[in-house]
Parts: C-alpha cells; structure tokens; sequence
C-alpha cells in the first residue's frame, strides 16, 4: 500500500489541487438525499475537477458512480433484464436508517416489528437479498428504516458501500446470545471501513468541516455515519443489561446501545427515541401569517440548522428571497419574535417566514 505522498508505483504522488468549485460540488454532494439531485452533483463535480494526472482516480471514481445512479434511475434497458438491485433506496421520512450486521443477528426480525414489513425471516444466514424499506414511526415523524444484506468477514455484497451513501445513521445489529458477536462487529466494521464507510458515535455538528476526512480532501465518498448499536435477543436473558453491560466492556465502541428483543418486543419502545436523539432531529411547523399554525405535519431538520434552512425545506427559491420570519417556541424570546434568516430554530419551534 502506498505511503501518504506516494504514488502506487512509489514515486511522489501529483496533488490533487482542487478548485473551489469543484470542492463546492463536493460538499453539496455530501449533503444530498435525492439519488437524481445526487447525480446532478457528481456531474457538477466531473465537470470542474483538474483534469490531470493527480485527479485521475477521482475522475475514474466519479464516472463510475455516475454510471451507478444514471443506470438506477433509468431502469432497465428495453429488451433486458436488471443487471442488479437498486443500488439505493430514496430516502423519506426524518431520516434514512440502515440496518446493517452479521448473519443470523435478527436484523429482517427488528425490521418487521418495528416497521411492520414482510420482511423475509429465516433460521439461515443471508435471507435478506435486497434493500427493503419500512417506516417506523416516532411521535408525529417517521424514520425510515431500510434492512440490508448481512455482513461478515467472509462476504459483503458489492454494492452495500453505495447504497449507504444516502443514510443518515446505521442501527448497527448483533446477536447479544452468539459467543461471537465482538468478533461480528468487528468484522462489521472493518469491511465498511474499506468501503469507505466509518461509524461514529454522533452527528458531526454543523460547525464541523464539511469534509469528513480532512486529511484526504480528494476522497468525497467516504462518509461517517452515526451508529446506534441494537443488541438483539435480549430475551434470552435473565438480565439483559448486564449482558449488555458485559459485551461492551469487551467491545468498547462508543455507539449507544439499547439491548432489545424482537422475539418479546422488549426495548423496541426505545428505538425511535433513541434515533430521534442520535441524528439531532428538529422538529418545526409552519404557520401562514394570519393563520393558524400547521402543527399536523412539521418540518424535520437537525440540531443546529437555521430559519433559513426551514425556508429551503419549503421551497428552495424562498431561502434566497427570505427577509425576515417571526418565531414561537423554544427558541423564542417572546411569542412572535421577528428573527433573521440565521436565527438557529429548536425542536417544536413554530415558524411564519416573511419572502
């Protein structure tokens, strides 16, 4: 492997220099949900990026994601058969959730109780073969939760690293009652490493560096994503957790871990919660001037983001034109105060933006 500095061949690796439209079309990338709004970016990226020897890896990396996701969006060619299974689900709700882990850990079960899916259940490992989303609802939102082919040291399905590309968090799932369940994480762990997918224990905060991985500024497709760890068969257990307490003395992660049962059900009450806290949702509704507020549906943003960001929820041309909006709730001095576009919204905040 080669050196930071160095080449393949050994020799002085050429830097990449990017532009600052190109480091642009990065971030938005990063920050994009919508598979369509995604290839939009990649092309952006494609379109500005050095074209020289130091970029050419990147330009490789880049038209073979643009590939991925124009082949997805299209579909099937007239005349042929799907070479393979979506390569991403569109996320919905608050917040796209992947369920990723071992063999045999119970991820299709937890799928089922917690979304009501028809996932595929089955006493033998690799049952789930595809992406399959379900919503799972929290007070007045929903998260959505999509299980995903099981990882081991032996196999990872190709295309699991680009179909967590667009999750916001993993619920990380082990079996609590398999001896080898440290050794599963770690295995876990480590294949999503070299797909350029590290778990972490929170959200980066919006005054973090937009980049990942500061040190290589030329990897725009590694994420770090949150993790909440489900340690599943609890009920096979006098005290659960203990048990939990146990395993984590021997794999210390710092992911919050709830020890769970979808056999009984036990803990799956504190699921939602849980991911509610771990991605910072905030929650903010709408009101109309004159009007009653909209309290049946409100915006899901994260902890930290601003008025102007509710604007961008509501249409992106208002962000742009916003003068001015008027605040009740947490985040207000007094009912109705008039704020500025950087005016930072908390959860349960009522908002009458003024274009």
């Amino acid at each position: 492997m080669a050196r930071p500095g160095e080449d393949l061949a050994g020799g002085p690796s050429v830097p990449a220099n990017l532009s600052p439209e190109h480091k642009k079309a990065q971030d938005a990338f990063r920050r994009a949900r919508d598979p369509q709004e995604k290839l939009e970016c990649l092309r952006e990226m494609l379109r500005t990026i050095p074209k020289h020897k130091g970029t050419e890896h990147l330009q490789a990396d880049i038209k073979t994601r643009i590939k991925e996701l124009t082949d997805q969006l299209g579909g099937p060619r007239k005349g042929a058969a799907r070479a393979g299974p979506e390569l991403s689900v569109r996320p919905e709700g608050a917040g796209q959730v992947a369920m990723v882990g071992p063999p045999n850990a119970g991820k299709s079960s937890l799928h089922a109780r917690l979304t009501g899916s028809h996932a595929v259940v089955g006493p033998y490992p690799f049952t789930t073969k595809l992406p399959l989303p379900g919503m799972l609802p929290c007070e007045d939102i929903q998260f959505q939760l999509v299980d995903l082919p099981p990882v081991c040291a032996e196999h990872m399905e190709p295309w699991l690293g680009s179909a967590l590309q667009s999750a916001d968090a993993v619920l990380l799932v082990v079996d609590l009652a398999d001896p080898g369940c440290v050794d599963q994480l770690e295995a876990v762990e480590r294949r999503l490493r070299e797909r350029r997918i590290e778990l972490v224990a929170r959200v980066p905060s919006p005054e973090a560096p937009a980049d990942p991985n500061p040190e290589a500024p030329d990897e725009p497709f590694r994420v770090c994503l949150p993790a909440l760890l489900v340690a599943n068969k609890g009920d096979l257990f006098e005290d659960p957790e203990a048990e939990l307490e146990a395993f984590r003395e021997l794999a210390p992660d710092p992911f919050v871990s709830l020890a769970v049962s979808a056999e009984s059900g036990a803990g799956l009450g504190r699921v939602g919660p849980a991911l509610f806290d771990l991605l910072g949702v905030v929650r903010v509704y709408s009101k109309l001037p004159g009007h009653p507020p909209d309290m049946s549906k409100p915006f899901t943003l994260r902890r930290g983001n601003t008025v102007r960001d509710v604007a961008f929820h509501v249409h992106r041309g208002l962000a742009g034109e916003l003068r001015f909006a008027r605040i009740w709730g947490p985040s207000a001095e007094f009912e109705g105060q008039q704020v500025s576009g950087d005016h930072v919204v908390r959860d349960r905040d009522v908002v009458e933006l003024h274009g």
